[in-house]
């Protein structure tokens, strides 16, 4: 795994406040992502952890405490001017354009900067990550919506990649996905974040996977972090291989 010897911030909640109504999702949270890092936020189904990316990208309006990133305090800028930060979101359920072909999804990626980019810059940075997704060279013609899961998982990652993004928040890729390819994605993100030096928060339902990709984790438990540590120390912590990984382990 990536060591980050300044342990630069890059990300910074403090006390952080969301609700559905009566119902606090996030509840006075406060944690931190170094660059450079994969940090994979573990927890049940309900435990608060897409509201809480939701939350960051602007999605949702916090109700109090701050999202600090790259110094600047964004809990009140629009989803859009976090896009424009380099803050990207690849949400649960991939989302991509399915009546575009795949070639015009990865055009799209690079929409903030196009202006600032050249054309062939742009397809210079197509061609680069087909080199990591060979199977969306092959299919580069082909309709979005007409993808296996598995592509389309990896066609949302390569979009967010085309926004040149410092943070990339990752909500469940592997989400529906058969065992063989979560592997194959799973490793894709580390080597993404290897070759793009771009710092990854993941939500990931296989724990042990995410675990063994991530530097760090935090468990989140009716909205709040309950437990953090290294990945290592998570993996081989009795309470969390009984709460998520069963027998998996031993």
């Amino acid at each position: 795994m990536k060591k980050n010897k300044a342990n630069e911030k890059i990300l910074e909640i403090k006390n952080l406040h969301f609700s559905y109504g009566p119902i606090k999702a996030v509840n006075n949270l406060s944690f931190h992502v170094n660059k450079g890092e994969i940090v994979a936020l573990l927890g049940a189904n309900g435990s608060g952890k897409t509201t809480l990316l939701q939350t960051i990208s602007g999605l949702n309006s916090a109700a109090s405490g701050e999202i600090i990133f790259k110094d600047e305090n964004i809990t009140r800028l629009a989803a859009e001017k976090i896009v424009q930060r380099h803050l990207i979101h690849v949400p649960e359920h991939r989302q991509v354009f399915s009546t575009m072909s795949v070639f015009d999804n990865l055009h799209l990626g690079a929409y903030h900067h196009y202006h600032q980019t050249k054309k062939k810059n742009v397809e210079k940075e197509i061609e680069k990550l087909f080199e990591i997704f060979p199977i969306l060279e092959e299919r580069k013609d082909q309709l979005a919506g007409t993808l296996s899961g598995g592509q389309q998982q990896m066609l949302a990652i390569a979009r967010a990649i085309m926004s040149k993004p410092d943070l990339l928040l990752l909500d469940e890729p592997s989400l529906g996905l058969a065992p063989l390819i979560v592997k194959e994605v799973l490793e894709l993100v580390k080597n993404l974040r290897d070759q793009y030096n771009t710092t990854v928060l993941l939500i990931e339902q296989n724990v042990f996977a995410s675990l063994k990709i991530s530097d760090r984790a935090y468990v989140m438990q009716h909205g709040e972090i309950v437990k953090e540590g290294s990945s290592l120390e998570l993996l081989r912590d009795e309470k969390v291989k009984e709460a998520f990984l069963g027998h998996a382990v031993g």
